[in-house]
């Protein structure tokens, strides 16, 4: 029995608020039990210099643990020291939302995804890959309706999951309790049509086989789709041009 009474695949309560913030060019915050996320999107008229004079744009990720997001309290990091850990994160939320935007669309201009964290008890790095692609998408529907861009260049919704093997049962959606002591960690990060974008897969105790890999898929998948239906039903409240997702 798990600490929350939920079944093995069951996600945690999930709640998506788009256009959280005011200011932002696209926002939305996310809460999946007790984490919380927020991610902001920000439009730039320029792009990194390997890009310069190439006519495709750019998106990029920053990412960021509020002190007193955990029980005890994290140092807070500052521009100049990120976290490996941090890094890392910023740079899968980027590849991921690049996987799933036509670049070219974009003309130069920058996307910038911050995701901060409010609260963390497992699952910080999907959620923010999730509540980031609703920002993007609300951003470049921006973009359109200011005639900046012609057409939405985001292919696909994006979502991610944690799976793992805790005390030798499977489980979909780990809170930071059962992540802690799992034998077996997964994220899988993939598309509304269910195509991957990123597996990362650690054992932490003992080699683990095909088979249990294929049925941790699985159960991200399942997962994945229920996430994705919420992302959809957000995005579909705030403009006809989501419809065409899903």
């Amino acid at each position: 029995m798990r600490a929350d009474k939920r079944s093995f695949d069951e996600l945690r309560p999930i709640k998506i608020k788009p256009d959280y913030l005011d200011f932002a060019d696209g926002s939305a915050f996310i809460e999946l039990g007790k984490t919380r996320v927020v991610a902001a999107a920000t439009i730039e008229e320029k792009v990194p210099p390997f890009l310069k004079n190439s006519g495709t744009g750019w998106i990029t990720a920053e990412y960021s643990m509020l002190p007193r997001s955990t029980e005890k309290r994290t140092i807070r990091e500052r521009t100049h020291h990120i976290s490996g850990r941090s890094q890392e994160i910023q740079r899968l939320i980027g590849r991921c939302l690049r996987a799933v935007t036509d670049l070219r669309v974009l003309g130069e201009k920058t996307i910038i995804l911050d995701c901060d964290v409010l609260q963390a008890d497992g699952g910080t790095r999907t959620a923010s890959i999730t509540a980031g692609c609703l920002a993007l998408a609300l951003a470049l529907k921006k973009m359109m309706d200011e005639k900046i861009i012609d057409r939405m260049p985001l292919k696909y919704l994006v979502s991610g999951v944690s799976v793992g093997i805790v005390e030798g049962e499977m489980l979909l959606d780990l809170d930071y309790c059962e992540d802690s002591k799992a034998e077996i960690d997964m994220n899988v990060v993939a598309t509304e049509k269910g195509q991957l974008v990123e597996l990362q897969a650690t054992a932490e105790k003992n080699p683990f086989s095909r088979k249990e890999l294929s049925t941790l898929l699985n159960l991200a998948y399942k997962g994945i789709q229920e996430i994705t239906q919420v992302q959809k039903d957000a995005l579909k409240k705030k403009s006809p041009l989501f419809m065409a997702y899903g």
